[in-house]
């Protein structure tokens, strides 16, 4: 009974489930919009299941990542319970095997169109590891990968709409590209030398922390960038969203926390800093994500950037070792 509670522990530490709100909220996005079309066809059943798979997704995959990064883990963060041992390598990820194959059975049943998002979202993870050895691909990728969550959480919601693709939708899918792939870029400070010595050639590592530093700055501002390349094109139903106080409030709250984070990382490049600077990256996102569910759901948007930002600080005070 012991040996059950303390790999059950080591498990769901490993999850690192302050996370979660980067695939729950990015999730929510799809499930939003589905809403916004059909207000009628999804019920609390359905939601309830849905945003499950959505918020544990992010630490059943991060399992996997965690054993396909050991190499780098070993210097980066060798106090994590698969690093230390105290997290069995095969018992683990049987674990995740058996939960990913109940995630992908239940997507089955929700929509059978869902289950490609679930296993593109898999396989993006596992070639994400191997993408850290080519610069931004890496951040690509990631973005690509949790951009799944807002797809799997429209397709999970009910019979397919059509048309299925349009240049909204498409706007607001490379949005979360982005959004992600920043988030990501940030977190490459704390892991610079133990990706250097495993061979991964991040950006951080490739250019070094001084260009890195400036490129983060500059990649504040990427977001905005793209919105208003977006608003230009007409591919967003601009005259809604001016409109939309909650979306201009959760907007601008987002473009703060990036600025504040590309501060962070500008000033602390290095050291115990860069770890504890996870906080404020992560509600960005997080932020941005919300942001864009304002624009179907300006009074969900709110609630969920509230809770998300409280509980983001209150998960993340249980990691107070940097190094695992």
């Amino acid at each position: 009974m012991n040996n059950i509670k303390k790999f059950t522990y080591n498990y769901i530490k490993s999850m690192r489930l302050y996370y979660a709100f980067t695939t729950g909220i990015s999730g929510w996005l799809g499930v939003a919009f589905y809403q916004f079309l059909y207000p009628d066809r999804i019920d609390v059943y359905r939601l309830t299941i849905i945003l499950i798979i959505l918020f544990l997704s992010w630490g059943i995959n991060q399992i996997i990542n965690d054993y396909l990064g050991l190499k780098e883990d070993r210097i980066n963060a060798p106090k994590r319970p698969m690093v230390s041992g105290a997290l069995k390598i095969k018992p683990a990820m049987i674990l995740t095997g058996i939960l990913l194959s109940i995630s992908i059975v239940v997507s089955f049943y929700l929509n059978p169109y869902a289950v490609i998002p679930v296993i593109a979202g898999i396989l993006l993870n596992v070639f994400y590891e191997y993408s850290k050895a080519y610069s931004l691909l890496a951040n690509l990728v990631f973005g690509l990968m949790i951009a799944m969550c807002p797809l799997f959480g429209f397709l999970a919601s009910g019979p397919i709409p059509e048309p299925l693709i349009t240049s909204n939708r498409i706007s607001v899918f490379v949005l979360v590209v982005i959004l992600n792939g920043l988030m990501t870029y940030y977190t490459y400070f704390k892991d610079y030398k133990g990706d250097k010595e495993a061979g991964k050639r991040t950006f951080v590592v490739k250019y070094g922390i001084r260009a890195a530093r400036y490129a983060g700055v500059a990649g504040a501002f990427l977001t905005v960038f793209a919105l208003l390349t977006i608003i230009f094109m007409n591919w967003l139903p601009i005259k809604d969203i001016l409109y939309k106080q909650e979306f201009i409030f959760c907007a601008v709250v987002t473009f703060f926390l990036q600025c504040w984070t590309a501060y962070l990382y500008f000033t602390y490049p290095k050291g115990e800093r860069t770890y504890f600077s996870l906080v404020t990256n992560i509600r960005a996102c997080s932020a941005g994500h919300c942001a864009l569910i304002a624009i179907f759901n300006g009074q969900l948007a709110l609630y969920l950037l509230v809770a998300s930002y409280i509980l983001i600080g209150f998960l993340f005070n249980f990691y107070k070792d940097a190094r695992s």
